[in-house]
């Protein structure tokens, strides 16, 4: 069916929400109305062993711990858990991807051994402004994680923070982390943190369409925001893989980058350089709280989400504490496999995720329309996933409609391919093409072999391309990749 007649053919809820990814506040309402699905959950353990909560700081996302479900076991919004930091784990909780835990006060962090809160257990650490230094043996338990493939998130705050007056800021802990440790004090990861107190600004994202950071299933990141925090050197020199996101106003290249990501090993590496984006204004009593989560100048949910996502691929599904073990556990591994979520945990064009009663879902309301406008038109759909390395049956199957206006028998004028891309957006290949020549009445499943991506975290993406005349639909619905 032609669309010309309804240009962006839904300007409902979810078109709506796709817009509105653009803010943080709307990366928390989309992610809130994601259905949860069975898939091998990213397991990430959030810090509260270094004072995250001295002074005025609250930086935990429940004070249920280790477990966050002890206080809501199906958080719907940020208050159902308890930390300025509850935004952030609900987020990430009502995806059904995540399975998210807290190392207590009072605790070590520690690497091979039996706790269940040993970092073998993770695929993913985050150091939310820590506040004492880590020992010797944490930081060798850090950097070993690290190498063999585990997600490291550090998020620092301004030169003299000491919340708990003892000598040492979050910007000297996470220097001393990566200078000062048993594994490699080389600079491994390729920047230093600087000792700066930048009072206030909204450090802006480089342009480049195919960072996952930047533009991942949670949203589209264009600004953070700064209020008391520092910046990084980046010295690409030590670690060519290390990149600068986010900038300080004016500057660029190896200086001023107020967010970067690099890598270690095995593992990924992302640095933040405030405390005051993941801040979401609510949390324990006593404490004075600003929502920089949500504020209305800046992606930072966005891009703390993604950012998790991307660190928690890193690790696959055994992160850095599987050792490379090779287990596989069978699972479906996709989010909003129906889109009935709306436009949440996939990217994908304007439009194309929609409810509109001009095509046809198989199942549920909504569906994913690529195409059908019957002038020159490209529309893309995808998703980043892990699929584990022990894994040697990865089946990616989706339901696929097509009509056309074209009447040829022979030339495929519309063409709708499935790719598979690596993390750097580098196609690595082609499984698949349908087109015009393929339309018929009716949803088709069609299903491609994935196995040869085991133990890599790959993006699946659709991309529909017309030409510039006679319109062709491709309309997909109920998607799943399976693994065993």
């Amino acid at each position: 069916m032609l669309r010309s007649t309804k240009a962006r053919h839904r300007l409902t809820t979810a078109l709506a929400v796709f817009g509105l990814l653009t803010t943080g506040a709307a990366v928390q309402a989309t992610t809130a109305a994601t259905a949860a699905h069975a898939a091998t959950p990213h397991r990430v353990l959030f810090d509260n062993a270094h004072a995250e909560t001295a002074g005025n700081a609250d930086w935990i996302i429940s004070t249920s711990q280790p477990d966050p479900l002890g206080q809501d076991s199906s958080p719907s919004v940020e208050t159902d858990w308890t930390g300025a930091l509850s935004s952030w784990g609900v987020a990430l909780q009502k995806t059904g991807d995540y399975s998210l835990k807290t190392l207590p006060s009072g605790s070590s962090l520690s690497y091979g051994g039996s706790s269940s809160t040993d970092l073998s257990n993770f695929d993913t650490l985050v150091l939310p402004e820590p506040n004492t230094l880590f020992t010797t043996a944490e930081k060798t338990a850090i950097m070993n994680f690290v190498k063999n493939g585990g997600g490291l998130f550090m998020i620092s705050d301004h030169t003299g923070a000491d919340r708990n007056n003892d000598g040492a800021d979050a910007v000297k802990i996470l220097n001393d982390l990566m200078t000062n440790n048993s594994v490699d004090s080389t600079d491994p990861f390729g920047f230093s943190i600087d000792s700066l107190n930048i009072a206030s600004g909204y450090p802006a994202a480089i342009s480049d369409s195919t960072d996952p950071v930047l533009h991942g299933s949670f949203g589209t990141v264009t600004k953070s925001l700064i209020a008391n925090g520092t910046t990084a050197t980046l010295k690409p020199s030590d670690n060519s893989s290390v990149k600068g996101l986010v900038y300080r106003s004016g500057y660029s290249g190896t200086t001023g980058a107020f967010f970067l990501t690099s890598t270690f090993g095995s593992g990924r590496v992302a640095f933040w350089g405030d405390s005051s984006p993941i801040d979401d204004g609510t949390g324990q009593s006593g404490n004075t709280l600003y929502d920089g989560w949500n504020d209305s100048g800046a992606t930072n949910a966005a891009l703390a989400l993604n950012a998790t996502a991307w660190l928690a691929g890193g690790g696959g599904s055994t992160g850095g504490g599987g050792g490379g073990t090779g287990t596989c556990t069978a699972a479906q591994l996709l989010g909003n496999t129906g889109f009935e979520a709306g436009a949440t945990t996939w990217s994908a064009s304007s439009g194309v995720i929609t409810n509109s009663t001009s095509e046809s879902p198989r199942t549920g309301s909504y569906y994913a329309w690529l195409d059908g406008y019957g002038s020159a038109h490209t529309d893309t759909l995808s998703q980043s996933v892990t699929i584990p390395s022990g894994c040697t049956s990865a089946t990616f199957s989706f339901y696929l409609h097509i009509d056309t206006a074209e009447t040829t028998t022979s030339t495929a004028y519309d063409t709708l391919k499935v790719q598979v891309l690596n993390s750097s957006g580098t196609v690595l290949g082609t499984p698949a093409t349908y087109s015009n020549l393929n339309a018929g009445s009716g949803y088709t499943q069609r299903s491609v072999n994935l196995a040869s991506y085991a133990g890599q975290t790959v993006t699946l993406k659709f991309t529909g391309t017309e030409g510039s005349s006679l319109q062709t639909s491709f309309v997909i619905d109920d998607t799943a990749l399976d693994v065993s």
